[in-house]
């Protein structure tokens, strides 16, 4: 197959400049991590705290 324009600039860039401008792309702009929602127990103890520190006497 031949290599498209972009492939052979980028070839060139690394060979005259030595910049790998590949490694560029590892780097997720979103994170990865596993987002899990909240329990019916976490719900209830978070709603039963939520105001609680306006109405503390000093």
């Amino acid at each position: 197959m031949a290599q498209s324009r972009a492939k052979k600039k980028r070839m060139q860039i690394k060979r005259t400049v030595g910049k790998d401008v590949e490694k560029n792309r590892q780097s997720n702009s979103f994170s990865t991590h596993e987002r899990t929602t909240k329990t019916k127990t976490e719900k209830l103890k978070h709603d039963f705290t939520k105001h609680k520190k306006q109405y503390t006497d000093n």
